[in-house]
């Protein structure tokens, strides 16, 4: 863990105070204990897992630099990232964390409950769903999302929920240039423009990171999202 008090005041100039290195410390053992029983994650060595997983939330701060006293909702949440690390260095915030594989929520509010986060809830839902409810329709400050889907579809999961004024930010790979590209037409129509991308390199690790910072700039048209497996099914495309 010093390695990665290290990396974080370092790269993100963050100094962690003990009791969130102690929160981490549970929050990586609880994902080891679960993960002999079910995948919640394929990193599974404990370094990787500070690296590849808690550090790699943290670089959300590049962007958002205090998400205290924010509301922030993330999307596929999976086994809790970048939204419960976020929550660990921003107390005051509020979180909603959303994933559709059940496995996963159970998993992300036990999490919840041993490290003691409070203003934070778990949903069982889909994307589509949440984006058309509207006690979550347009109401967020910041929308995040990790290795969700390619950014034609993730736009259409994460703009709806955005308030005017608000951002997304998206966590992507390697390919996320070429995506973002593809993904001009979909903002266009969600309300949503490109403010920024900015590349994250962690230490040891070789593949390129991005983030995606989009702001939202007008309102998503009510039919946004379409509904559950269409964004997938059929993105929305540049036109030729």
């Amino acid at each position: 863990m010093l390695e990665l008090i290290q990396y974080t005041k370092d790269l993100l100039n963050i100094s962690l105070n003990r009791y969130q290195v102690e929160q981490l410390e549970r929050y990586e053992k609880t994902l080891m204990d679960w993960n002999q029983q079910m995948n919640l994650t394929a990193i599974r060595d404990p370094k990787q897992i500070r690296i590849k997983h808690f550090l790699d939330s943290f670089t959300c701060t590049f962007i958002a630099r205090d998400l205290n006293n924010s509301s922030v909702i993330d999307i596929g949440t999976g086994a809790g990232f970048p939204g419960i690390p976020l929550k660990i260095l921003f107390p005051k915030m509020k979180l909603i964390l959303v994933e559709s594989v059940r496995k996963k929520v159970d998993f992300c509010r036990n999490v919840v409950d041993i490290l003691r986060l409070d203003n934070v809830e778990v949903l069982n839902e889909r994307a589509e769903r949440i984006g058309q409810d509207k006690k979550h329709r347009q109401k967020y400050d910041w929308v995040v999302a990790r290795a969700v889907a390619l950014m034609p579809i993730l736009v259409e999961y994460l703009l709806p929920l955005t308030r005017v004024g608000g951002k997304v930010l998206a966590m992507k790979g390697e390919k996320a240039l070429a995506e973002t590209h593809q993904a001009e037409f979909a903002m266009q129509i969600l309300g949503g423009h490109l403010h920024k991308i900015t590349p994250v390199t962690l230490p040891g690790v070789v593949e390129q990171r991005y983030l995606i910072e989009i702001d939202k700039i007008a309102a998503t048209p009510k039919e946004f999202p379409r509904r559950v497996g269409l964004p997938g099914k059929q993105p929305l495309q540049n036109r030729s």
